[in-house]
């Protein structure tokens, strides 16, 4: 009982607690929002991710393509854990709106939109033809001409709030596309003036996957008119890409070795077919594979900052450990009278050590509060500042980011709580032992201090 009477005493007689209780404080109010704002980016951005590929795809980084893709699509869709399965063509080539001087570089995806929805989250990404996905490639002021999708960045503006603009129905645009179509063998398959394959479709939809990199320079495509249009129809079918989607019940890793399995063994039944060759380049990988190389670059952002902060708590170490060691120089008296009534070195130890966790936990607890408050209007905050200093966190006419995440999740709270808990026990730990050594003779002598 004493060990708790004297640690809040200490904590509200001695002034000197107040800077290791703010210093705590603050480190949690400061790290709860960081991790949190911060965990919230990575996640969102890695679940966009994943709406844009869906759970595995088979395929290549070749323009070439592969074939015998249809077959294979017919194996995906007689397993009992696979869900839906869409072919993509993937392509680059040079845009040019009619009646404009402006060419710019895009990546070309040719889908089936039906398929496609059911495998990813095309669908939701569309915001004319949302219910009626079929109709995609359909341009509502002309249905005979062929249509397209493309990015909502390439379409529209965003204003600085990250709004669109969005009419009642697409303005009519014809979006003229050049490719280069390819052999089997990669070679040019046109010589001449005509070795560009150039058509115009017209602006039917937007599509909005929240990726900045997709939305501003990507074009969907009907896949028949993609394949041709790259040179992919002939002599013989090709595509880029097969997405997959595993049913729930399902784990992602299992399942992406299921199908790696059930392709090595298709490939082996099609070793002596024309262009089997092209089977070789052809890899299976998880959508966390598939997209490494742009969610590494937020997953190394997101250590980073914690390493950063591993230092300001080691900050937090030093500055209890200061605190602590003032308060024992000064509480020698109180050491002296505990020793001299059979309290024993541990128990002093164990005083102190309690004093340091009431002070972690009640600092921590604040500091969480506090920061959660904070989160719950961070938005708020934002929308007032920018409305009458004109500051954002993000300019939001740059970055695809909408609200500030903002959801605090009870398992980083607990582990920021802990990890300020052990902070202030380990920079109380020093001081504590060296309080515990004290002679209780020399602590109780009057011309001590």
């Amino acid at each position: 009982m004493y060990k708790f009477i004297l640690s809040l005493r200490y904590m509200y007689k001695r002034r000197i607690s107040y800077l290791a209780f703010l210093a705590v404080a603050l480190c949690v109010f400061i790290v709860v929002i960081v991790m949190t704002v911060l965990r919230g980016l990575v996640t969102d951005f890695k679940q966009k991710n994943h709406n844009f590929i869906g759970d595995c795809v088979i395929g290549t980084e070749s323009l070439v393509g592969f074939p015998y893709y249809e077959e294979f699509i017919n194996i995906l869709e007689n397993q009992n854990f696979v869900e839906a399965v869409s072919p993509v063509i993937k392509n680059y080539g040079l845009l040019s709106p009619r009646y404009s001087d402006l060419n710019q570089g895009v990546e070309l995806l040719g889908i089936d939109p039906v398929k496609h929805s059911r495998t990813t989250a095309f669908k939701e990404s569309l915001f004319y033809h949302r219910d009626n996905v079929s109709n995609a490639f359909v341009p509502p002021y002309e249905p005979n001409l062929p249509g397209c999708v493309p990015g909502i960045d390439l379409v529209l503006e965003r204003d600085e709030r990250g709004n669109y603009r969005q009419f009642e129905r697409p303005f009519e645009l014809g979006l003229s596309i050049s490719v280069f179509p390819l052999t089997p063998k990669g070679a040019l398959a046109k010589a001449g003036l005509g070795l560009v394959n150039t058509k115009t479709f017209y602006y039917s939809d937007n599509s909005h996957s929240g990726l900045a990199r997709v939305d501003n320079s990507t074009v969907y495509l009907p896949f028949n008119q993609a394949q041709l249009l790259c040179g992919m129809q002939s002599p013989i079918e090709r595509a880029s890409w097969i997405h997959v989607k595993f049913t729930p019940d399902t784990k992602l890793e299992d399942s992406c070795v299921k199908v790696r399995s059930l392709w090595l063994e298709y490939k082996q039944t099609l070793s002596n077919k024309p262009g089997a060759e092209l089977l070789a380049g052809v890899d299976v990988r998880s959508w966390r594979e598939h997209r490494r190389s742009y969610i590494a670059a937020m997953e190394k952002e997101q250590v980073m900052m914690t390493l950063m902060f591993i230092l300001v708590g080691l900050t937090t170490v030093f500055i209890v450990f200061v605190v602590f060691y003032m308060i024992i120089s000064h509480k020698s008296k109180d050491i002296g009278v505990l020793r001299s009534i059979g309290v024993s070195k541990t128990n002093v130890i164990h005083l102190f050590s309690f004093f340091a966790f009431v002070m972690g936990l009640s600092a921590s607890l604040v500091g969480a509060f506090f920061g959660w408050l904070f989160l719950s209007k961070i938005n708020e905050i934002e929308s007032w500042l920018f409305e009458h200093f004109d500051f954002q966190l993000w300019d939001r006419t740059i970055y695809a980011i909408e609200d500030i995440p903002n959801n605090v999740e009870i398992r980083t709270l607990t582990v920021i709580i802990m990890s300020a808990i052990i902070a202030c026990l380990v920079g109380a730990l020093l001081p504590s032992w060296k309080g515990s050594k004290l002679n209780p003779i020399d602590a109780l002598q009057v011309s001590r201090l």
